[in-house]
């Protein structure tokens, strides 16, 4: 009896085992990559497999030419990567460019938005509407310290009263509850550059509480910048937070070469158990506001404060004198020609050109008095961005290969005829590939693709994206590592990369043999509570 009982179980296993793999031989898969050479995010080393999607999963990872599918596509000769998380994106014209393309085009699957303290307010609700609108990348959003002191206080060069303490620390919970993945401060803009340390722990408290991560615009990236970095590694142990120091460099003549110190400084706060990693964009220029010129207390009160300061002789004497010393020492690089205009509305005719070329334009002899005297005329009618070319080159790459760097454009959302952009805006994560691992050596491919999804998902806690794993989500890109480069310049800006054939986001492709397709396949990330 019991042998009779035996070999039925046995044939039963057998009949559910036949029957099971019947079922797989018939599983008909969305997409199929087949040949292509697989660098899964891990940094470790690729291995030739093809790729099974289905319902925006990766499924299967093997051996599937005979499976069944609805679009097989042969990668033969080219990386399957994750698809790129970009830790550092400006995604304010989201609501005009959903499609995301510019980004898309980059190999950028993942964007995390709200960087230098700035961002999306109410917070919940802009989520909600990005939502409903349906983007073509994931977004992620930090809250920004900017934007609830501001919301708190306005433009007040002040420390918080306790009850405006509170109301920031309300705020930074509400953004938390609604999904942010952490804060984000801009302490070289106003109006955090009013705020104190003491302010700036308190709110990473509320942050870190609720799993969240510190991402900061040091509060000076010249001069002042090994303070800068020790500040942050305060804050980091003070609020018991990860801190990422973003878009990290080293601004302005006097300074170059101190990267060693500040990666020391980091490699030693790690070895005190501290999380401090960097994120970094492959250019020795800079993009930001003309306003990064003048110092920050002359901007206390909003615009209309700024214009009463500049009709006071003595204020303004003192305003010119720190606008000088900055185009000296800082961003303007000791040289009127290294800040070149990008974004100017008012006479958008200099985009392109530089501070020099604008002092010429009104008869001026190209000094650096009569720069900041330019300067000033720039921010009363309005302002303008600026690309500042005040970094060195062996920074960058020192920078670039400290194992707890990532790869992150600081770009902004952009389709060509858009102003004069950062090239970085079109060509960050290709550039890396083209310039830093294929001509250069700096990185290895497997380094370069770690620093742009393993490294990135961990740091934000994404446990489903950042690796090529059955039953993670279906973000890849697939690039030629031999031709794959940016294109953008800071002369000729508004360019496409060129080398990637295919990104699929949740699925759906995004880029299909290197044509753009609208396919809104984005989802709103919000962390989990």
């Amino acid at each position: 009896m019991r042998q009779t009982v035996s070999s039925f179980l046995q044939a039963f296993a057998l009949l559910f085992f036949l029957f099971i793999s019947g079922c797989n031989s018939l599983r008909e898969y969305d997409i199929i990559l087949v040949n292509g050479t697989v660098h899964d995010g891990s940094g470790g080393e690729p291995y030739l497999a093809d790729i099974g999607i289905m319902e925006g999963e990766i499924v299967t990872i093997g051996d599937l030419k005979e499976a069944r599918t609805s679009r097989r596509i042969d990668v033969e000769g080219k990386i399957v990567s994750p698809g790129f998380i970009d830790l550092h994106v400006h995604l304010d014209p989201i609501l005009e460019l959903p499609d995301c393309e510019s980004h898309l085009r980059q190999g950028v699957t993942t964007a995390l938005g709200g960087p230098d303290g700035g961002g999306p307010w109410p917070f919940g609700s802009y989520l909600d509407t990005l939502q409903l609108l349906g983007v073509g990348m994931n977004v992620a959003y930090l809250v920004g310290h900017n934007v609830v002191r501001k919301n708190a206080m306005g433009m007040d060069n002040r420390p918080p009263t306790a009850d405006e303490l509170t109301k920031m620390k309300q705020q930074v919970e509400q953004a938390m509850q609604a999904g942010a993945f952490g804060i984000s401060t801009g302490l070289k803009y106003l109006p955090g550059a009013f705020s104190g340390i003491s302010e700036v722990i308190e709110l990473s408290k509320v942050a870190a509480r609720n799993g969240g991560i510190y991402t900061s615009h040091l509060r000076d990236e010249g001069l002042g910048l090994l303070d800068a970095v020790q500040e942050a590694i305060l804050i980091s142990r003070e609020a018991d937070i990860p801190v990422i120091l973003t878009h990290h460099k080293v601004i302005g003549k006097p300074m170059w070469g101190t990267s060693s110190r500040t990666l020391a400084m980091v490699d030693s706060a790690r070895a005190q158990g501290l999380d401090i990693k960097m994120d970094q964009y492959p250019y020795n220029a800079s993009y930001t506001s003309i306003s990064v010129l003048i110092p920050s207390w002359a901007g206390a009160g909003g615009p209309d404060a700024f214009r009463e300061r500049i009709s006071d002789p003595a204020l303004r004497d003192s305003i010119r004198a720190g606008i000088v010393f900055n185009i000296l020492n800082d961003r303007g690089g000791d040289d009127l020609k290294r800040v070149q205009f990008a974004r100017v509305a008012w006479q958008p005719e200099l985009e392109g050109l530089t501070l020099e070329d604008w002092a010429v334009m009104e008869g001026l002899e190209p000094t650096v008095e009569n720069g900041a005297d330019l300067v000033i005329e720039a921010q009363l009618r309005g302002g303008a961005s600026c690309i500042f070319h005040a970094m060195d080159e062996r920074d960058v790459e020192n920078i670039m290969q400290h194992p707890q760097t990532m790869i992150a454009s600081d770009g902004r959302l952009v389709r060509p005829g858009m102003g004069h952009p950062h090239p970085r805006w079109y060509g960050t994560f290709p550039r890396v590939f083209a310039l830093y691992v294929r001509e250069r050596g700096i990185l290895s491919v497997e380094e370069a693709i770690y620093k742009m999804t393993g490294l990135p998902a961990a740091s934000l806690g994404l446990t489903d994206r950042g690796l090529i794993r059955e039953g993670m989500k279906a973000d890849i890109v697939v690039f030629d590592p031999e031709t794959i480069a940016d294109q953008a310049t800071f002369t000729d800006p508004h360019q496409y990369p060129v080398g990637i054939f295919y990104v699929v986001v949740n699925g759906k492709l995004a880029l299909d043999e290197g044509r753009f397709v609208d396919a809104r396949a984005g989802e709103i990330l919000r962390k989990p509570k």
